[in-house]
């Protein structure tokens, strides 16, 4: 029999009807599912990183930082703002970019960092982006 399989029909009726009582709904749990595809894309977690320790970045800045095209940069930006994960305002002819509540959460309980760091430490900066 394989090892992860009960051998026995041993529920707990009692403790199994309130974990399915309290846990995440299907709609829910699709909702955060296309949350954790957003940052599970090296580019993304890398762009989410920077806005992070950035606060707001526009398009231009973002691809100077990760050092990539600015419409490939734009692309998963969107991606990120689709899954809630980031948000944007135009300010002139520049489309700036902050991670939302959720993306700060998403983006610590991935990586373990905190929220951003104290200005003047652009040298740990550089090392949480690689």
């Amino acid at each position: 029999m394989n090892g992860d399989t009960c051998e026995l029909l041993c529920l707990d009726l009692p403790h199994a009807e309130a974990v399915r009582a309290a846990l995440t709904g299907e709609e829910q749990a699709r909702a955060l599912a296309a949350q954790a595809k957003a940052l599970g894309d090296p580019t993304r977690l890398r762009i989410a990183a920077a806005l992070q320790l950035g606060e707001e970045l526009c398009v231009c800045d973002l691809a100077w930082i990760t050092e990539l095209a600015q419409n490939l940069v734009s692309h998963h930006c969107r991606v990120l703002r689709t899954a809630g994960l980031s948000t944007s305002r135009r300010d002139g002819k520049l489309v700036m970019y902050r991670l939302t509540d959720a993306g700060h959460r998403l983006l610590t309980a991935v990586s373990g960092s905190p929220a951003p760091l104290p200005a003047g430490t652009a040298e740990a900066a550089g090392q949480a982006l690689r």
